[in-house]
């Protein structure tokens, strides 16, 4: 039995977190240097879940969460979306924190409602449950500089979530922090999924990463990229330095790996 269909019959009530959010259907991504990052690209992603998107650099999973942002096209297949939801709805985290060095922490996570036409006034209270989130209350006035890698990238994070939107995007934005900071972050961010029950398509590499943060995973291919393997994460509530430990983490974390070896033909 194939490490798909294996996986896919080990359903939980994670898996059925709610229906169908947006879909990939026969997705393929080429571009005009003659690289097809994506090929044949099919899954679903639901609303409530904590989806990631797991595999080598290069695999195209940062091109799938642009397609799904709307800051590319497909070349082929469609982008389906339900409900009534759409890029409209989405908050982005890139790999950098990319924030204004020029202005305050505050004025940073304000800039997706002034872009919106939202006044300064009707805006200040977003900004301020935003930053509380992140766990950056006191630091509304503060500059970049004066942050760390971390404190940037919850910045980063407070700025997306500043939106209310439906789906979180995160693509790789622990991938540069050091490990103590990037444990810590995935602590924050799993609570903070788990407060405010929305959707998350979550990129990385790293299968210690996926299994610990997510309720699903989807492996991916060597470019082009189509989804080789799908895990559901059954493991026990909450997930903290205690899980990290548990032989139930390192059960998961062994199987994935071991997948992740068959699909890149190392095993």
């Amino acid at each position: 039995m194939s490490a798909a269909s294996s996986a896919r019959e080990n359903k939980s009530s994670a898996s059925s977190t709610g229906g169908p959010l947006a879909a990939f259907r026969k997705v393929g991504k080429s571009f005009q240097n003659g690289v097809t990052a994506l090929d044949g690209l099919d899954f679903t992603v639901r609303e409530s879940e904590f989806l990631s998107l797991l595999g080598p650099s290069g695999c195209g999973k940062s091109t799938a969460l642009r397609l799904i942002a709307g800051l590319a096209e497909p070349s082929e297949g469609d982008i389906l979306w339900h409900g009534g939801a759409g890029p409209r709805e989405i908050g982005f985290v890139f790999q950098e924190p990319t924030l204004m060095p020029w202005t305050t922490v505050a004025q940073n996570v304000r800039l997706p409602l002034r872009l919106k036409g939202i006044a300064r006034r009707a805006a200040a209270p977003r900004v301020a449950e935003a930053l509380a989130l992140v766990g950056l209350g006191d630091f509304r006035d503060a500059y970049p500089r004066e942050l760390s890698g971390g404190m940037k990238m919850r910045v980063s994070i407070a700025r997306a979530l500043v939106t209310r939107p439906r789906l979180l995007l995160m693509d790789e934005p622990f991938a540069a922090l050091d490990e103590i900071t990037r444990f810590k972050l995935n602590d924050d961010l799993r609570a903070l999924w788990s407060t405010l029950q929305c959707t998350v398509v979550f990129v990385t590499h790293s299968v210690f990463e996926s299994v610990y943060l997510s309720t699903r995973i989807l492996m991916m291919t060597p470019r082009p990229g189509r989804i080789a393997a799908e895990f559901t994460i059954e493991t026990p509530e909450p997930r903290d330095a205690h899980f990290r430990t548990s032989p139930e983490y390192g059960a998961e974390c062994r199987k994935i790996s071991a997948a992740l070896a068959r699909v890149m033909g190392e095993d």
